[in-house]
């Protein structure tokens, strides 16, 4: 793939810089389950994954309502925090790369995820990534919409000073695709994390992505090719 008309990548955290997904998906599908909520991997990872947590919530308790016709439980923030957080303390690494790929990119870099400001954060200073985005760490909290909203990315390029026609977008999610595809960005799909199954690559295509990679070294090749 030809870079040479790209000034700016942005990237998404979970599952592209970091190795968290695998952990979310699974404490979260665990802990819907024990509510009645039961969704197999490929629908979950297309409907839920990338999504901010105001949105997330908000589609779970949907769900919920019309199969138990019930309020969905207003301690499940609560009890998925207290249940992920410890592992993602004790388990969470950097996905392998990130730290060649930008050093050899010859522009500019963010990243923009849904998370909070400050789990991002967090997230980032755990795997020893903080420093190679900083100032240009954002978060879905920051715009009116999340994705598949393409406010995110449009945002990080207006603070990149970047024209979104020449920014590329690397995703883990449908939702995160979608978004760099309404964005105008070159949209790659990542599916280097250990989130990733066999229809990983298909689903983020069908969502639009130009194409897929399996690990930032990939990227780096064309990175180098162009530089």
């Amino acid at each position: 793939m030809d870079l040479s008309g790209i000034d700016a990548i942005i990237f998404d955290n979970d599952g592209v810089l970091v190795d968290s997904e695998t952990i979310h998906v699974a404490v979260e599908r665990e802990l819907l389950a024990e509510i009645g909520l039961d969704y197999d991997y490929e629908t979950y990872m297309s409907r839920f994954v990338g999504l901010n947590n105001h949105d997330f919530h908000t589609a779970l308790a949907r769900d919920y309502a019309e199969t138990h016709a019930r309020r969905f439980p207003a301690d499940f923030k609560a009890r998925l925090k207290a249940r992920a957080w410890p592992r993602i303390e004790d388990e969470l690494m950097p996905i392998d790369g990130v730290a060649d790929l930008v050093s050899a990119f010859n522009g500019a870099v963010a990243v923009a995820s849904s998370a909070t400001p400050h789990r991002l954060n967090r997230k980032l200073e755990l795997t020893g990534l903080r420093e190679l985005f900083s100032p240009h760490v954002y978060s879905a909290d920051q715009v009116a919409q999340g994705k598949p909203s393409p406010d995110l990315f449009l945002f990080a390029a207006a603070q990149l000073e970047v024209s979104p026609a020449r920014c590329m977008v690397v995703e883990d999610s449908v939702n995160g695709i979608i978004a760099a595809r309404a964005a105008n960005m070159l949209s790659i799909g990542f599916v280097g994390g250990g989130h990733a199954d066999a229809r990983h690559s298909d689903r983020l295509l069908e969502a639009g992505a130009h194409g897929c990679v399996a690990g930032h070294d990939e990227i780096l090749l064309w990175v180098s090719k162009t530089a």
